[in-house]
């Protein structure tokens, strides 16, 4: 069973002949994918960041995981056009250890606009003051406003999203 949504091409998302850029593809797809999680009851950014127990979280419906995007790529196939209505397919195509692989599907009025995808991974944020060197790997780190160090760490895709995911493989 696929997942589907709908988006209007604005006119933010044209060139100066009212095509589609190609770059405007991009945030379709991530918001065609937060659309997917949020039917699942999950949600792309974590409620607590406070580093609780993961069965904590996922009796509230938040596992404290986020999911950067490390991999996008798009085809494209035919023009879309200014306030074209456009139709995307998600689908799961893969689920890793530490990632999840999407395939998204552009159409209008049947025909094919576009395909893309793109791999997120499943890490946990976290925020609070660090001592020591910080570990660089996998996910990218910054500080906040308050001085509060940011960074994201790897971690495997939680048994209970990984099974509510594979309802749109």
């Amino acid at each position: 069973m696929g997942f589907s949504t709908t988006r209007r091409v604005e006119f933010r998302d044209t060139d100066a002949a009212g095509i589609m850029h190609f770059s405007a593809f991009f945030p379709m797809m991530e918001a065609a994918e937060h659309e997917l999680l949020r039917a699942l009851g999950l949600s792309v950014m974590p409620k607590s960041v406070s580093g609780g127990s993961l069965s904590d979280q996922s009796s509230s419906g938040d596992f404290g995981v986020t999911w950067p995007r490390v991999s996008a790529s798009c085809q494209y196939l035919a023009a879309a056009k200014f306030e074209d209505l456009l139709t995307i397919a998600v689908q799961v195509v893969r689920i890793g250890t530490t990632s999840v692989e999407y395939s998204f599907h552009f159409s209008r009025d049947g025909q094919q606009i576009a395909e893309g995808k793109m791999t997120s991974v499943c890490c946990r944020l976290i925020r609070g003051d660090h001592v020591g060197e910080v570990d660089r790997g996998d996910c990218s780190e910054d500080t906040d406003v308050s001085g509060s160090e940011v960074r994201l760490e790897k971690t495997p895709v939680p048994d209970e999203i990984r099974e509510l995911l594979t309802r749109y493989r």
